[in-house]
C-alpha cells in the first residue's frame, strides 16, 4: 500500500509510539487507522520522545525508512514550552510511575492542536480532562 501525503493536508493527528511500531503491519487496526487518516488528507506528526521510543526497536531499516519517508519531517522536537506543559500534565495526574513519556507526547500534540492515535488509550485517559484529544 503507497501511503502519500499532499502539502494541502490540513488536520494533524500525532502518533504514539505504538501506531509506529504497528502502523506497516497489513491487517493491524494501527494501518487501518493510519490509511483512513492520509485518505481524510490528515497530516502526520509525531513527538520526538515517541520516535526515539521507535528507534528504540528491535526495528528493521524498511520500517524506518518508511515511516521517516511517510513523516515527511513531522518529527516535533521537545522545546522548553513542550517540557514545562508535559511537566504540569505529570504534576495534575499524580506523578504516576512512568507516565512522563506520554506526558511529553501527549504535551506535542497538545501544542500542535493535534489529536494523538494510539493503541493504550487508558495511559492517556488521564490527560483527556487537560485538554488532550484522541484519535
Amino acid at each position: 500500500m503507497t501511503l502519500a501525503l499532499t502539502e494541502a493536508a490540513s488536520p494533524t493527528l500525532h502518533l504514539d509510539t505504538n501506531i509506529l511500531v504497528f502502523g506497516l503491519r497489513p491487517g493491524h487496526e494501527a494501518r487501518t487507522l493510519i490509511a483512513a487518516a492520509i485518505s481524510r488528507r490528515h497530516r502526520l506528526g509525531v513527538s520526538a520522545m515517541a520516535w526515539a521510543e521507535f528507534r528504540c526497536g528491535p526495528l528493521d531499516s524498511e520500517s524506518a525508512d518508511a515511516w521517516a519517508a511517510l513523516l515527511a519531517g513531522q518529527v516535533i522536537p521537545v522545546d522548553q514550552a513542550i517540557a514545562e506543559r508535559a511537566a504540569v500534565l505529570f504534576n495534575l495526574t499524580g506523578r504516576r510511575s512512568r507516565s512522563l513519556p506520554d506526558c511529553l507526547i501527549a504535551a506535542t500534540a497538545m501544542a500542535r492542536g493535534a489529536r494523538l492515535a494510539t493503541l493504550n488509550r487508558a495511559d492517556f485517559e488521564p490527560l483527556l480532562r487537560y485538554g488532550l484529544e484522541l484519535a
